[in-house]
């Protein structure tokens, strides 16, 4: 007779009378367990005996068992103390100011801000704003910039439109040959929370990213 601590796994109640699911509790399993051995040893053939060599076996078996059992509850134990842990720095973050992929151009005190990077160095970059549907406001000649990330402020002062919507397109040149730009845009953090795991903010434009999005903290 072969134990098998597997097999369908009942609800029990331990000695403070909670009840576990030996499927999942180490506890629980083991006391199955025992009970199985315990019974098996009553009911064996007096002239066949249970193996010793069986016995060690099946006893082996179940310390593997609940030992992976209770690694399992200790990781996601670990897990939920990890996540609370994310959100609680994530906090620290909110009122800052980050750089994400995206074109929006962020407006204030008269300024508009901005950002990209450069996968190689540029002799010249060129920076349009536009409004929300294309229009192209002002160009920026911002000279040679090297590889890498920079930022740029845009004297809105002049601009009598609305500033909802506007953005901005980069491009860069050496010589004759086009530089691949990523566009960078500014925005402050709101809010701070957990989703699957990761660490998400909520941006003040509307977007919620995951914390690997930030380019830049400004």
């Amino acid at each position: 007779m072969i134990l098998n601590s597997a097999t369908s796994a009942p609800t029990v109640t331990d000695a403070t009378g909670t009840k576990a699911n030996a499927a999942t509790d180490p506890a629980a399993a083991q006391d199955r367990f025992l009970k199985l051995l315990v019974a098996q040893l009553n009911n064996q053939d007096p002239m066949n005996p249970l193996d010793n060599a069986q016995m060690t076996s099946q006893i082996a078996q179940i310390n593997t068992v609940t030992g992976i059992q209770q690694l399992n509850q200790t990781m996601e134990s670990m897990s939920a103390q990890f996540n609370s842990l994310q959100v609680m720095q994530g906090t620290a973050l909110i009122g800052r100011n980050v750089m994400t992929e995206g074109s929006t151009l962020a407006v204030a005190d008269k300024a508009g801000k901005g950002g990209f990077e450069l996968a190689s160095a540029a002799t010249k970059v060129k920076v349009e704003v536009m409004t929300a549907g294309g229009q192209v406001i002002e160009t920026m000649d911002l000279g040679a910039k090297a590889a890498g990330r920079h930022t740029f402020e845009w004297d809105a002062s002049k601009y009598t439109g609305s500033s909802e919507g506007l953005q901005f397109r980069v491009s860069a040149v050496n010589g004759s040959t086009k530089i691949d730009s990523t566009s960078l845009a500014l925005s402050k953090v709101t809010a701070a929370g957990a989703e699957d795991g990761q660490l998400v903010l909520t941006l003040a434009n509307g977007k919620t990213i995951n914390y690997s999005q930030i380019k830049a903290l400004v």
